[in-house]
């Protein structure tokens, strides 16, 4: 396979950004070429697509709402709090319990939602932080864990070299594609996916797309 070269760095020195679906191209054939599984993976799903989403308050919220839920049922709970205008700090903390639990918020997911709201996060200045100062700054407001913060990063940071080794998706496509006896515990994985440094986020998006094709369920939001 030849492999052409994107520009996928970051000017402010925080490492390769994915910018493009070339990008993505070219994180997904050097990992095949250093690991013939992920060789095996990309024959049968190709290229995993681009997941840029936008940046801010609305979507570190989503990801929040995703917690230990299907994707079926995140999706639909995004909805509902879209449709009813709760995607904006101000609005959050002014809605009442009866209000946030309407779409199908738990009660600890208000709790989190709050404090997210409340936290006053910079958005513009995690943009330019190093990968683990933007998990480190995330995972200080309540609510938000390092699953929570990778996500993040990956998707509307874009840092090409992040992974969420917490990822249920994640470890049992690890199990399937690497034929491993029992699905990987979270610090096994974390260790597993060095290998596959700087382009941990595109091994990540072969693993969902992999445990797409392998269980015709979607492994991620």
């Amino acid at each position: 396979m030849e492999v052409v070269f994107y520009m996928c760095n970051d000017p402010a020195s925080v490492g390769r950004i994915l910018t493009s679906e070339g990008c993505m191209a070219e994180g997904a054939a050097w990992l095949a070429a250093q690991e013939p599984r992920f060789a095996h993976a990309l024959q049968l799903t190709g290229v995993p697509p681009l997941r840029r989403r936008p940046e801010g308050f609305a979507h570190l919220l989503g990801a929040i709402v995703g917690q230990q839920v299907s994707t079926h049922a995140a999706r639909a709970i995004w909805d509902r709090m879209e449709a009813a205008g709760l995607t904006t700090p101000d609005a959050v903390l002014a809605a009442d319990d009866d209000t946030l639990r309407a779409p199908g918020l738990s009660r600890q997911k208000i709790r989190y939602a709050r404090a997210l709201a409340a936290a006053g996060i910079d958005f513009d200045a995690l943009r330019h932080a190093p990968d683990a100062e933007v998990t480190a700054t995330l995972v200080q407001v309540t609510g938000i864990g390092r699953w929570t913060a990778e996500i993040y990063a990956m998707f509307s940071l874009g840092r090409a070299d992040v992974f969420a080794p917490n990822d249920l998706a994640l470890q049992e496509s690890a199990r399937r594609l690497f034929n491993l006896p029992d699905r990987p515990r979270e610090a096994p994985m974390r260790r597993m996916a060095e290998a596959w440094s700087p382009w941990r986020t595109v091994a990540a998006g072969l693993l969902w797309a992999y445990y797409r094709v392998e269980t015709d369920r979607e492994g991620v939001i």
